[in-house]
């Protein structure tokens, strides 16, 4: 019989009573065991029997960033330390690094349900997995490799870099999977371009994890590499890292685990549920997370929700593609803009590739400005450059409703990079 990391729910109705399980547990267990969470719940007037529905997950209270950070070095532990066999870490890019715990049995369900992302990919155990993600404190490389190997294909752990010998690994040995950030497929896209290694190799799926993927990098990486499938993982240190979610081949949306998490998806500034089809900030509640459990953990990720049924037939629910992050809008001229939405209209129009920069400047006017700087096509685009700055101002005007000054660069002259790639630059005064 062939192996599954799937759950076995019949129906939505099993998986609630499986969430509202899960629910109480995580309540009782970081009630007696975390003396942060037992102040909180208190404060809110909350006890662990008090939870006796999944609408009782608004009476508890928020978990937040800032709580992670000052409960430094082990914030929201709920084990006895010598229960802990790992940590890992946030970037720390704001700030002291965020140190979150594991025990034994968070590094078992990790696995696992990270597997589920390789399944729901259709890879199988023939498959070899280039994993060019960042290996130390940090959970992707790690994360990427032991659900590989739980999932029973071959791990390449390489890292991100290395150029020459990711492409001699490529033509070497054959991987037909590479786990990577977008910004590093496309770097590695181009390099197989610029040697000639197409036809070399035999890439036919791509996981992207770490950064959002737009369309119109997808597109490129595509025509360059010619793989099959690409597919969009998201995760965060903690949640206990990558591999909460995946879009399957129909690309419908992301499921997300909703047998090991809850999610919320909130107006940041009301903290109540959006409406059909808005965006709002995801906040996640773990369900069997043991060393350092998430009560409304307010991740900041901004997506909305995908009402219908997937087609593949899986009954996991399904979140959008993460538009960007709640402290990272860029507000401009009293409209909010997400990066998505730039992405979105750039993706288009095939003339433009896939780089882009947004600066914003504040003139001595007092006045803010916008300049978007995207890349010319490789190839000709048989139109003018002139006439194609038109034409993408007009669109960022009647989709986002702000102006912009447009700026065509020449292929491949905006930075790449082997890690996440910074697009947006506010240089406005604070």
């Amino acid at each position: 019989m062939k192996k599954t990391f799937m759950p076995s729910f019949r129906d939505i109705e099993e998986l609630q009573e499986h969430q509202l399980k899960g629910l109480r547990w995580t309540v009782n267990h970081a009630y007696h065991g975390s003396p942060f969470y037992k102040k909180r719940l208190e404060q809110a007037g909350v006890r662990p029997d008090d939870i006796q529905s999944l609408d009782d997950i608004r009476r508890l209270p928020f978990t937040t960033a800032d709580d992670m950070r000052e409960g430094y070095p082990f914030p929201l532990l709920s084990v006895p330390e010598s229960q802990v066999v790992r940590i890992h870490t946030s970037s720390g890019s704001t700030g002291k690094r965020k140190i979150l715990t594991y025990t034994q049995k968070d590094i078992e369900d990790w696995a696992h349900f990270f597997a589920r992302c390789y399944e729901m990919a259709e890879l199988t155990e023939n498959d070899r997995v280039q994993i060019a993600v960042g290996y130390g404190i940090w959970t992707a490389g790690v994360g990427f490799q032991m659900a590989c190997e739980k999932f029973g294909a071959m791990a390449l752990p390489l890292g991100p870099g290395i150029i020459d010998m990711q492409c001699e690994i490529l033509v070497d040995l054959q991987p037909t999977v590479m786990c990577s950030t977008a910004s590093m497929a496309l770097l590695m896209a181009e390099e197989i371009e610029k040697r000639n290694l197409k036809d070399k190799i035999a890439l036919k799926k791509l996981i992207f994890g770490s950064e959002r993927s737009g369309d119109a990098i997808k597109k490129r990486i595509k025509e360059l590499t010619g793989v099959e499938d690409m597919f969009d993982i998201p995760g965060m240190t903690e949640l206990y890292g990558p591999g909460t979610g995946l879009d399957c081949p129909k690309h419908e949306g992301i499921h997300y685990w909703a047998d090991y998490y809850i999610l919320e998806i909130l107006n940041p500034e009301t903290l109540e549920p959006v409406g059909e089809g808005e965006i709002g900030e995801m906040v996640v509640t773990t369900l069997c997370k043991e060393a350092a459990p998430l009560i409304r953990y307010r991740t900041r990720d901004l997506t909305r929700w995908i009402d219908h049924p997937c087609s593949c037939g899986n009954i996991l629910p399904m979140h959008d593609r993460i538009m960007g992050r709640s402290d990272d809008v860029v507000i401009f001229r009293a409209v909010n803009i997400y990066p998505k939405q730039i992405e979105d209209v750039l993706s288009s129009f095939p003339e433009v590739g896939s780089e882009y920069q947004l600066i914003l400047e504040r003139k001595t006017d007092g006045k803010d400005y916008m300049t978007l700087r995207t890349e010319r096509y490789q190839g000709n685009i048989g139109v003018s450059d002139a006439e194609l700055k038109e034409k993408i101002a007009r669109r960022i005007k009647t989709k986002i409703f702000v102006s912009a000054d447009v700026e065509i660069v020449d292929y491949q002259t905006l930075p790449r990079t082997d890690r996440k790639s910074k697009r947006v630059f506010d240089n406005r005064e604070n």
